[in-house]
């Protein structure tokens, strides 16, 4: 994909949808980050119905920490390996207490260190929580970037390291949260609906979908 192109890309994102978000429903970066945390192999809707009767009784790491793991285990048993997600849930909560005075560290090296966290949870709450231009790739990011020649990589990282070099700035800050919403809605696995893609021209896939 040309320069001209990736831009033309990002521009037409940039039209159909101008203040891009996540679909997790958060009211702080301490609910973000569990959220996301959360979100590991699992659906933003799923994950959002958990959160919604668990955020209204704790919305603190103290008061998940008072939950206890079995408090919290039935707040978010319909999670996805939530038996494994709840042991490091308490555990970042222990160390945002004990480290943090309790609020979400704003550095990478600070939330890579949480039980539970990894780069592209890292990512998304520096992006979407302190509005830092990263880019987290998950899987819908990873194959749009594959599958339209706007960053192909072999490797999420590679990929992440290809949209940070090449992305134009003005576009950096947004560029996760469209395309996510692209593969997760669009530029679908099974069958892309390149029809009602808004960026098919701009995409290098040779094998788009007909009406």
């Amino acid at each position: 994909m040309t320069p001209r192109q990736r831009a033309a890309l990002f521009s037409r994102l940039q039209k159909a949808n101008p203040h891009p978000t996540t679909e997790l429903v958060y009211h702080s970066p301490f609910e973000l980050l569990i959220s996301v945390i959360l979100s590991a192999q699992a659906t933003d809707v799923s994950v959002n119905k958990a959160t919604a009767g668990l955020f209204r009784v704790a919305r603190t790491p103290a008061a998940i920490l008072s939950l206890g793991e079995a408090g919290l285990k039935q707040h978010i048993r319909t999670i996805g390996l939530f038996n494994t997600k709840a042991k490091n849930i308490l555990r970042t909560c222990q160390v945002l207490v004990d480290e943090h005075g309790g609020e979400v560290p704003r550095s990478r090296e600070a939330l890579e260190a949480l039980p539970g966290v990894g780069r592209k949870t890292a990512n998304v709450v520096l992006n979407t929580a302190f509005g830092e231009p990263t880019i987290a790739v998950d899987t819908h990011i990873f194959r749009v970037a594959n599958r339209t020649g706007l960053a192909p990589g072999r490797t999420p990282r590679a990929v992440e390291d290809a949209l940070v070099a090449t992305t134009p700035a003005r576009f950096r800050r947004d560029a996760h949260h469209w395309l996510i919403l692209l593969g997760r809605y669009v530029c679908k696995a099974r069958q892309p609906d390149c029809p009602h893609c808004p960026v098919a021209k701009q995409c290098d896939y040779p094998h788009k979908t007909a009406p």
